[in-house]
């Protein structure tokens, strides 16, 4: 593994536990990238889109301010495994102060019996790990067009950017040859090495979010997974 593997923006949040600005700049870029995800598991809790949005705020301020970076552990994790952790643990916190205040004004509450919790703490996982499978899809794709862009190729994107997406099936390549000014077998080749910096464009997303660079498979594999759940 190289030392340039490290330099990551989740290593160097768990090394330093966000203590100074790097760390900070790291975690909130993470933070930005992981909120849809958030606000995925919340409402997939059964909150509404209100107090969802209020919740996920009071949750990453509390992970900017520093105060749930204690179980980052540098030599090993996954951004993505820590912050549903923490995300669960949080949110629990939260539920668990409701109840005890409507106890406290003479409320009662049924409880939910052990196989409908557990089936119930499944779907909102299962829904996070969803979003943060586009999430990661979405951000490579906005990074790959920022680099076709800087390369004055935005055309050349525009036109295979369907090949990227669900889209091709509704796009004959002769209008992508006929747009590029290119033969059929041109664009041909042209989607396949377009595809190739896209899979590479995902592999750097995902190592951001690792310590190790044995985890980008492994999350790569997860992704797969999330989407087709």
């Amino acid at each position: 593994m190289t030392s340039s593997f490290h330099d990551t923006r989740w290593t160097l949040v768990a090394r330093s536990r966000g203590s100074d600005t790097q760390a900070a700049a790291a975690l909130s870029e993470l933070c930005e990238a992981y909120y849809a995800p958030v606000m995925a598991f919340l409402r997939r809790e059964g909150r509404a889109e209100d107090a969802a949005r209020e919740l996920a705020h009071d949750f990453f301020a509390k992970l900017l301010a520093g105060g749930a970076m204690e179980g980052a552990k540098p030599e090993r994790g996954r951004f993505r495994s820590y912050l549903l952790g923490a995300l669960k643990h949080f949110a629990a916190d939260q539920r668990d102060k409701a109840i005890a205040a409507k106890r406290g004004g003479g409320l009662d509450h049924a409880e939910m019996n052990d196989e409908m919790a557990d089936a119930a703490a499944d779907m909102p996982d299962a829904e996070f790990d969803r979003q943060w499978a586009l999430t990661v899809l979405a951000r490579s794709l906005s990074r790959l067009e920022a680099e076709m862009a800087s390369e004055g190729k935005t055309a050349h994107f525009d036109a295979l950017k369907p090949w990227l997406t669900a889209e091709s099936d509704a796009t004959p390549q002769a209008v992508a040859a006929e747009k590029l000014g290119l033969s059929i077998e041109a664009v041909k080749v042209a989607i396949h090495r377009l595809r190739k910096r896209f899979r590479d464009a995902v592999k750097a997303e995902v190592a951001q979010t690792v310590s190790d660079a044995g985890d980008v498979r492994e999350e790569l594999d997860a992704l797969m997974q999330a989407l087709r759940k």
